[in-house]
């Protein structure tokens, strides 16, 4: 482990350690988890010459202000991030040298959520295979939580830093998604009756929303009685609760519910959920497997194709 660490001034309303999270053991009821972008977990890794699936700090509306103990590099990815460095403008998108000193992460802006990458990855435990964060299970990350005042987090080995000032590349990237943002969110429909009319109403985003869902509220869609009888669910699955507003599962998601399940959204549009804030309109499409593949392909080639250029400017750890 290495001696290398942040220090916690302030925690931000809700910051956690996120890798790409646990695979291989939804079969026991343990939630996926991990960071809900991970196309802007994998590229800020990329920023700063780690791994893919390095463990990275996901902030939520507003990020926390961190001493560096020591000289390092970081990135910030996502939703653009008001951030400063011992009062100077940190940019995002791109890799940044700093000292050692006090990074300031203020305001989440046209978004929810930013990830921010430092050099060596956060060296927490791993816990069934993964760094994430499990908040409902209470487990991963900093002792299964967000962090908070006084946390010490320790960071993986680096090669050392030869850095006295805030140094930044004249390049970044935006990994933003090819989509308008007012775009529908896509989905493969069931065939529930009600599947349909979810795309013909308009829905906004609740300020109950968490990790675990995404939940909706506008013109209810009617219910019937369940029958009790659970079904798997996974990140993504839209589920219809009595009281008529949707449900979108996100990483921390259950693994089975008795809800009936609306549809799925599909993997393209998975990571523009994770941007959505509350008061936020949404509308939905129904799109058809065949659809749903190519534009996963789509989509996996695009952050294939930012990792390519940025590996070929910054160096690994």
């Amino acid at each position: 482990m290495s001696d290398h660490a942040l220090r916690v001034l302030r925690p931000g309303l809700l910051t956690t350690v996120q890798d790409l999270g646990r695979t291989g053991w939804r079969h026991l009821g343990v939630a996926h988890a991990g960071a809900l972008d991970r196309d802007a977990a994998q590229l800020g890794n990329r920023l700063v010459g780690n791994r893919a699936d390095a463990a990275v700090l996901e902030l939520t509306l507003h990020g926390p202000t961190l001493q560096l103990e020591v000289p390092t590099r970081i990135a910030l990815t996502g939703a653009a991030v008001s951030a400063r460095f011992e009062g100077e403008p940190v940019p995002c998108g791109r890799p940044v040298l700093l000292p050692a000193g006090t990074l300031e992460l203020g305001a989440v802006r046209a978004g929810a959520r930013a990830w921010l990458a430092i050099a060596g990855g956060i060296d927490v435990p791993e816990v069934l295979g993964s760094r994430s964060t499990d908040l409902r299970g209470g487990f991963g990350g900093l002792d299964g939580r967000a962090l908070r005042n006084g946390d010490r987090v320790v960071l993986g080995d680096t090669a050392p830093f030869d850095c006295t000032r805030l140094q930044s590349t004249p390049w970044w990237i935006d990994p933003g998604h090819d989509d308008d943002p007012r775009a529908p969110i896509r989905y493969l429909p069931s065939t529930h009756p009600w599947s349909a009319p979810l795309a013909r109403r308009a829905w906004n985003v609740s300020a109950s929303s968490n990790r675990q869902g995404l939940r909706l509220q506008g013109d209810a869609l009617p219910t019937t009685s369940a029958d009790g009888l659970s079904e798997p669910v996974a990140p993504g699955t839209i589920q219809l609760p009595p009281d008529g507003q949707p449900i979108i599962l996100l990483a921390d998601a259950q693994t089975v519910g008795g809800y009936p399940r609306l549809g799925h959204v599909i993997a393209a549009d998975l990571p523009r959920l994770a941007h959505c804030i509350p008061g936020q309109t949404l509308h939905f499409a129904a799109v058809d497997a065949t659809t749903a593949h190519r534009l996963a392909c789509a989509a996996r080639a695009r952050v294939a194709r930012i990792g390519v250029m940025i590996d070929a400017r910054v160096p690994a750890i």
